[in-house]
């Protein structure tokens, strides 16, 4: 039997979670096999999230007078909440995935930067890239105009190299003929 004590701590990090994360995302985890589990946290953990499973009753009043109140007062059966700190399309990502690979994993309703979000628009946000990616495509993004002039003052280079010029304006540049088949 957990004490008050222990209540009014769960519920005191629980409050800490809700307002210092950047989203949270309702799953369902009971029912699973343990290694399986341990599995889906440390993917959640990955994206620097957690995963809490806790009583209902809990939840509820944590979110007493927070943003998330309405979506928890009234939660029915066994529920998880996935916290996002920085990765919310990861932590979603990571629910998304294994409810694709298991059954009795569910991913519901949830809050990004404390907007609803319905379970359509939870699994929008776990089919975009990972943040990784998307710093990835935006790093390519910056990159290539600088890589393709590097490239063409190469080329440049190389060219003045192969008629022995010392400067690109004295390259003599041949148009080709293009030929026409008949």
């Amino acid at each position: 039997m957990i004490t008050r004590q222990d209540k009014d701590i769960v519920i005191k990090g629980l409050r800490e979670k809700i307002e210092n994360s950047q989203a949270m995302f309702l799953t369902n985890v009971i029912g699973i096999e343990a290694n399986q589990a341990v599995a889906l946290r440390k993917k959640v953990r990955e994206a620097n999230g957690t995963l809490v499973v806790t009583r209902n009753t809990l939840f509820r009043k944590a979110s007493e007078g927070t943003y998330a109140a309405e979506l928890l007062k009234d939660l029915k059966g066994t529920n998880a909440i996935a916290f996002a700190f920085e990765d919310a399309p990861g932590v979603a990502k990571a629910l998304y995935d294994t409810s694709k690979e298991l059954e009795l994993v569910t991913l519901g309703e949830g809050f990004l930067n404390q907007e609803l979000l319905d379970a359509k628009r939870v699994v929008a946000l776990a089919q975009l890239p990972s943040r990784d990616q998307m710093l990835g495509t935006l790093l390519a993004t910056f990159q290539a105009p600088v890589s393709s002039l590097a490239r063409l003052i190469n080329a440049i280079k190389d060219e003045c190299e192969a008629q022995g010029v010392s400067k690109a304006a004295d390259l003599k540049v041949e148009a080709k003929a293009e030929t026409a088949e008949a």
